[in-house]
């Protein structure tokens, strides 16, 4: 059984003990999340703070970049992008480690709280009853105080998340391998 997570495609790069979980992980993109890799990845505004880190994450968005342009994954992706909440196959990275990525489509509902991005994540996260992934306790706090009802797990607490983990809603069958 994996382990399904909503996730920014950044934090994947960002975060590489991500990429080593004690049990299969699914991590939930919204395409949009995977758009946002190419303006990071050419942009002149640094990713991290310190130019080595920087440069690492760079590197690791570029090979994120690559995996997602593969043209076996490609089609994946095209075809979930058809229909808005589609979800796509399987990507699988390793035996460990597949990502899912799911055409979202913001709209207004939270938009007085959340940009777009955020809200494509948390939408998501509510439609498909998976718990999000973040490191932005600013972006957790709003989830609080505009009663969100979605499960989000700190970054820091990513290998207590998939160990325990919450509602067996979260549980997805290996059925999809």
């Amino acid at each position: 059984m994996r382990r399904r997570f909503v996730i920014e495609a950044v934090m994947v790069a960002t975060y590489g003990q991500l990429l080593v979980p004690s049990r299969p992980v699914d991590f939930v993109l919204p395409y949009s999340t995977i758009l946002e890799l190419y303006d990071m990845k050419d942009g002149t505004d640094p990713v991290m703070d310190d130019p080595d880190d920087d440069a690492h994450v760079k590197q690791k968005i570029d090979e994120l970049i690559k995996f997602f342009e593969d043209p076996f994954n490609r089609k994946k992706i095209e075809r979930a992008l058809q229909m808005p909440w589609r979800e796509s196959s399987p990507l699988l990275l390793s035996d460990m480690i597949q990502f899912t990525v799911v055409y979202a489509v913001d709209n207004a509902h939270y938009g007085d709280y959340f940009d777009p991005i955020e809200t494509e994540l948390l939408l998501t996260s509510l439609k498909l009853n998976v718990p999000l992934l973040s490191d932005q306790f600013e972006f957790q706090d709003r989830l609080l105080e505009a009663e969100v009802p979605v499960h989000v797990y700190d970054i820091e607490d990513y290998d207590y998340a998939v160990e325990e983990g919450s509602p067996e809603a979260d549980w997805e069958s290996s059925r999809d391998l």
